[in-house]
C-alpha cells in the first residue's frame, strides 16, 4: 500500500474536434464559393453592359449636337424628363454655346444595391471651339440604358 500512484486523465474520442474543424472547413469553403459566384456575376454584369452604356451616351450626344432634341429627350430617365418638358429641354440645348461635337473618352460602370450605374467621361466640343469634359450618368431603366441627371 505503500506506492503512489500516479493519476491518469481518461482517454477522451477525438472524433467532436474533428468533425467540427470539418463542418466549419465546408462552411468557410461554401461561404469563398458564394463570393466567388457573386463576384463573377457582378463582373460579367459590368462587362456586358459597356456595350450599351457606351452606344446610349454616344446616341444622345449624336443627337443632340445634330439638333435631334425630340430624339435626345427620349434617351432620358423618367426622372430628368420629370423635371424637364420636351420643349424646356430642347430650349435648353439649343442655348449657346450649343454642342457640336464630341468624343467618349471613358465608359465606368459598377453597381449599387445590386442595380448597375454608369458615368460616361464625354469631351463637348461647343460652337466656337472651346471644349469641356462632362460626366455624363447613365443608369439601367426598364431594361433599357438611359441618361439620367444633368449631362450639361
Amino acid at each position: 500500500m505503500g506506492g503512489k500512484q500516479e493519476w491518469s486523465r481518461p482517454a477522451r474520442p477525438r472524433r467532436p474536434v474533428r468533425t467540427g474543424l470539418l463542418l466549419g472547413g465546408l462552411g468557410v469553403g461554401l461561404c469563398l464559393v458564394g463570393v466567388a459566384g457573386l463576384a463573377l456575376w457582378n463582373v460579367q454584369l459590368v462587362m456586358q453592359a459597356n456595350g450599351p452604356v457606351r452606344e446610349t451616351a454616344d446616341g444622345f450626344f449624336h443627337e443632340v449636337s445634330a439638333g435631334d432634341t425630340d430624339q435626345a429627350y427620349e434617351r432620358l430617365c423618367k426622372d430628368t424628363r420629370s423635371r424637364w418638358s420636351e420643349v424646356g429641354f430642347g430650349s435648353w440645348v439649343r442655348t449657346p454655346p450649343q454642342v457640336s461635337g464630341y468624343e467618349i473618352t471613358d465608359v465606368s460602370i459598377s453597381t449599387l444595391r445590386g442595380r448597375p450605374r454608369a458615368t460616361v467621361a464625354v469631351r463637348v466640343t461647343r460652337d466656337g471651339g472651346a471644349s469641356e469634359e462632362r460626366k455624363l450618368p447613365v443608369i439601367q431603366e426598364n431594361g433599357k440604358w438611359r441618361v439620367c441627371g444633368d449631362p450639361f
